[in-house]
């Protein structure tokens, strides 16, 4: 999966309804950008190099996986959408949003449209100080002082007031937490571990995952299926028991928010593939014994993608034992899910179509998922 950079944008607005402006930009950010993790308070300020009214300012703390050039794109369009007049004068002018991005985590970046670290932070109070609030220990790549030591020698003396208003989290308008255990299936190359590690970063929760790299038999079992099926789903089946139950044992449902990539089920519905009937049968027994004791997600979400879809997400990601999976044997698993979850409350589970759609590329469709998430 790939690593999201980590971006600090300066926000300030000095017309109209300044806090509504802040907290409507902020929530662009957040469905257009990536994952809003910190907020600083709101700063007052007079408006700087120019008369008007004084600006209020805040800094955000942004996880991304698009580029500080994208990124600056998708501001600017939300500028534009907020109302943002560009007079084209010479000089600053009163706005009723202002899009910064100070620093990347890609590092310097210097190009027609953008330049990172931002040039003139070191010389703007209304900006060091929300930017100190939520992270004083970052260094300047350029300047090799962190962001309190710029604040403490910038010559800069405008009066910064930290008002009471504070611009709330995007994200708590997704509270996914109230699920207490969330279950995030699929087939093999969906992208449930990718939606998994997302979620529980951006929400905090624990995250679970299925340890199927440490199988001996999962090579093996791609080159001579009929040979070992029952070692394979025997071993995946003790290891997904006891994992889930070591794990969820060291977790209290009520207060903590659980994240997994897998159900124990889904090794009924493999078995019920691989396995012959006599195999099955015996298999049976043994799930039947375990499954009564394990606890069970309160929201089952199974992603659903087209067989084409799910070959290229294979061949992407690259794990030779996997390049030779039959097309039916990916159907057969399919089937085997929906069966399942049509005997699971509809209240509980949601079947998200992912085909035409990217969440890792395209932060609007993960957005989309959270939202089909949270629907009943």
């Amino acid at each position: 999966m790939k690593t999201p950079h980590v971006l600090h944008i300066s926000l300030g607005s000095n017309i109209g309804n300044r806090l509504n402006f802040l907290q409507k930009a902020v929530h662009s950010v957040y469905e257009k950008i990536g994952d809003v993790s910190k907020i600083s308070g709101v700063y007052q300020t007079s408006a700087w190099g120019f008369n008007s009214d004084d600006f209020y300012n805040i800094c955000i703390e942004v996880h991304t996986f698009l580029s500080g050039e994208k990124v600056l794109e998708i501001l600017l369009e939300i500028e534009d959408f907020l109302g943002r007049n560009r007079t084209g004068d010479v000089g600053y002018e009163a706005r009723t949003i202002d899009l910064d991005i100070i620093f990347s985590s890609e590092g310097v970046l210097e190009t027609k449209e953008l330049t990172v670290p931002h040039p003139a932070m070191q010389d703007r109070k209304f900006v060091l100080e929300p930017l100190a609030e939520i992270d004083a220990a970052h260094m300047h790549p350029k300047l090799k002082q962190t962001v309190s030591q710029l604040l403490q020698n910038t010559s800069d003396i405008s009066v910064i007031t930290r008002l009471d208003a504070m611009v709330r989290n995007p994200k708590e308008n997704y509270n996914l937490s109230r699920f207490q255990y969330l279950t995030i299936e699929g087939n093999i190359g969906a992208g449930k571990t990718s939606l998994a590690h997302m979620i529980a970063k951006e929400f905090n929760a624990k995250l679970i995952l299925e340890r199927f790299a440490d199988n001996p038999f999962l090579p093996k079992f791609y080159e001579d299926m009929e040979r070992y099926a029952f070692p394979l789903e025997m071993s995946f089946l003790a290891d997904r028991y006891q994992c889930l139950q070591d794990e969820i044992a060291q977790f209290d449902l009520f207060k903590d928010f659980v994240v997994s990539d897998y159900d124990v089920y889904k090794s009924m519905i493999f078995a019920k593939i691989t396995l012959s009937a006599d195999e099955f049968r015996l298999y049976k027994k043994v799930f039947d014994l375990m499954y009564r004791t394990i606890v069970k997600p309160k929201k089952y979400v199974y992603l659903y993608q087209n067989t084409e879809r799910l070959k290229e997400n294979i061949k992407k990601r690259g794990r030779e034992y996997e390049q030779n999976i039959p097309v039916t044997y990916l159907e057969s698993i399919n089937k085997g899910y929906l069966q399942f979850i049509k005997s699971l409350p509809e209240n509980t589970t949601k079947i998200i179509d992912l085909s035409d759609i990217d969440f890792i590329e395209h932060r609007s469709d993960y957005i989309f998922i959270l939202k089909e998430i949270l629907k009943i």
